[in-house]
């Protein structure tokens, strides 16, 4: 397991955290649990509630839509300091894909919790967050 400052430095590399200053990615670091995934081992499963955000810090994942037909396609592909389930952070609604290890990876847990904790600390952390998921979203309607 990582020390908090390890954690800390590592959430400097990731986009959605690049805003906050040092003592505001302390207080989030603490909060990280981190996990290890085996390749194929699925990490998260369409359908089912969130618990919170993951961030890869090494590894690769997939995100996998199953659609109604019970085809399934691979909708994205995820890297070192990339994300995934930051909306499980905001709401309780249940996950549009699954993720699968498609090689050994490790990741940083955030529980929706723990985030709420957080929040109440320091109200500025959702705000810098929040303008880098619009940009995502704002990607993602480009690509559509």
């Amino acid at each position: 397991m990582q020390e908090v400052d390890q954690i800390t430095r590592f959430l400097h590399t990731v986009p959605m955290f690049q805003g906050l200053n040092e003592r505001q990615l302390n207080r989030l670091a603490k909060r990280f649990k981190e996990r290890t995934y085996t390749k194929g081992e699925t990490i998260v499963t369409q359908g089912t509630l969130g618990i919170g955000l993951f961030i890869i810090e090494k590894g690769k994942v997939e995100a996998v839509r199953e659609h109604n037909d019970g085809s399934k396609s691979v909708v994205n592909t995820l890297g070192p300091t990339d994300f995934f389930g930051e909306l499980s952070l905001l709401d309780e609604a249940p996950r549009t894909a699954s993720v699968v290890a498609a090689e050994d990876t490790t990741c940083l847990v955030l529980t929706q919790l723990d985030f709420m904790s957080a929040l109440q600390e320091d109200a500025d952390i959702p705000i810098v967050m929040l303008k880098e998921l619009a940009k995502r979203f704002r990607r993602l309607m480009e690509n559509l």
